[in-house]
């Protein structure tokens, strides 16, 4: 009944927003007159306001046509390489025409099936395909996949990718960014546990939510304290008719969306308070500034509830990957396999979605993976959606993430033990395992503390 009161609703205020539009058309005629009254600008402003919160964002475009390389400009082209029903894989392709074939590192970017499209990550994008021959996870909108394609969970997550990984072909790197940071490194030993030879060759984890009981945020304690009974009955609806994916169990993008507008809700309004005096005053950068904002977080999308219903029981409930239960299908999945895929771990200082140690844990489950192939770095100053996109990320963790693909590159080439991982000191307390990843000296010897 949601899902359709909220179809009826954007039905209802089509009148409305086809009102509001000859409003504004005739305010901005009494606007262009030579004494301009008023008025007319804050009509015209209130106008655009309510025609911005109150439209459905479809999703939007990547946009990303050229690169620079060498101080070059170089024209990119987005294809589709992989197909599933509920996943395209992107790749965005360089012209060799000007700069030439380049043997940059292949890179997998997965990003988050949360909510929002993967146009989200379109800064990291823009950033990492500098350097790297760049591959994407495009989600598809479940409202758009056919009943009869049947349903999708967190075992065809990782499936996919295991899929991806299989296609792109020996020494790939993945990074992925928040909510896939569970699957990808469960697909990784997975590769690990059967000795394939797709195993990444390095996996990043941007604010990702490896284990929750660490410094665990409003949004980790809000899934822990609810049954899944309570999500499958107050969260989950039917796709109404006539979209193509109708009678699909789903959790509604405009839900997500909601969720994460309260978080905030504050900062939104004033947001949207600026955004009217910056339209009194003609303040076109801030407008557009503001716009370019908000087409991307206002377009959401709509989640298979198979997938949303598993994730929160695995991952926020019963912490199955770090307890060492998670199970992919029936096998038990065991870090512990990784020995061939060098752990790289990015958090965000001020991060309310996934609080800080969260994602570092991935070192602590991949014990047998070598001392100097262990990377983690804390962005200071930055939230969550820092850590994956704006100046800090282009500035700061883009170069140092850029850094270790490389060396881990040449190491893998030369077969040399070159250190890269610089030691710092932990946040909290360490387990009870016989050696220190960050030195490889015994947890005992009083000399790291």
């Amino acid at each position: 009944m949601q899902y359709l009161a909220y179809e009826m609703a954007h039905t209802m205020l089509q009148p409305m927003r086809l009102a509001t539009k000859v409003l504004k058309q005739q305010a901005d005629i009494s606007k262009s007159l030579c004494r301009s009254p008023s008025w007319a600008h804050h009509v015209s402003a209130m106008c655009e306001v309510f025609e911005g919160l109150t439209r459905r964002y479809g999703k939007p475009e990547w946009g990303i046509t050229q690169t620079t390389l060498h101080g070059l400009e170089v024209p990119v082209t987005e294809e589709i390489v992989w197909r599933k029903p509920f996943c395209n894989l992107v790749h965005f392709d360089r012209s060799e025409e000007v700069v030439g074939k380049r043997y940059d590192p292949k890179l997998l970017i997965i990003a988050p099936l949360s909510g929002h499209y993967a146009t989200l990550l379109r800064g990291t994008v823009r950033e990492m395909i500098k350097e790297h021959n760049v591959y994407v996870t495009d989600w598809v909108d479940a409202r758009d996949v056919p009943l009869v394609e049947g349903g999708f969970d967190l075992d065809d997550f990782i499936d996919y990718l295991i899929e991806m990984l299989e296609y792109l072909g020996p020494n790939t790197h993945v990074m992925a960014v928040c909510q896939p940071s569970v699957p990808a490194l469960a697909a990784t030993a997975l590769l690990a546990e059967s000795n394939s030879e797709f195993q990444p060759t390095s996996l990043t984890l941007m604010g990702g939510p490896i284990d929750t009981t660490r410094n665990p945020t409003a949004v980790n304690e809000l899934a822990a304290r609810r049954s899944i009974d309570w999500f499958r009955n107050k969260v989950v609806a039917s796709v109404p008719f006539p979209n193509i994916g109708a009678m699909r169990p789903v959790y509604p993008g405009f839900l997500q969306l909601t969720g994460f507008m309260t978080m905030n809700l504050e900062r939104h309004t004033q947001a949207h308070s600026k955004l009217f005096d910056n339209l009194v005053k003609g303040d076109c950068d801030s407008v557009r500034a503001h716009k370019e904002f908000y087409e991307e977080y206002l377009a959401v999308m709509d989640l298979p509830a198979e997938f949303y219903l598993q994730c929160i029981e695995t991952v926020f409930q019963n912490h199955a990957l770090p307890l060492g239960k998670m199970r992919h299908r029936g096998q038990l999945i065991d870090c512990r396999a990784i020995e061939k895929t060098a752990i790289i771990t990015v958090e965000g200082e001020r991060d309310d979605i996934c609080g800080l140690g969260q994602t570092e844990a991935a070192h602590d489950l991949c014990t047998n993976v070598p001392v100097d192939e262990h990377y983690h770095y804390v962005q200071p100053g930055v939230g969550h959606y820092g850590v994956f996109n704006g100046t800090r990320f282009r500035a700061e963790i883009a170069p140092r993430i850029r850094q270790m693909i490389r060396a881990i590159q040449f190491k893998r080439r030369t077969d040399d033990s070159v250190r890269f991982a610089q030691p710092y000191r932990s946040l909290r307390s360490e387990r009870d395992t016989q050696y220190d990843w960050r030195t490889g000296q015994p947890k005992d010897d009083k000399t790291l503390h």
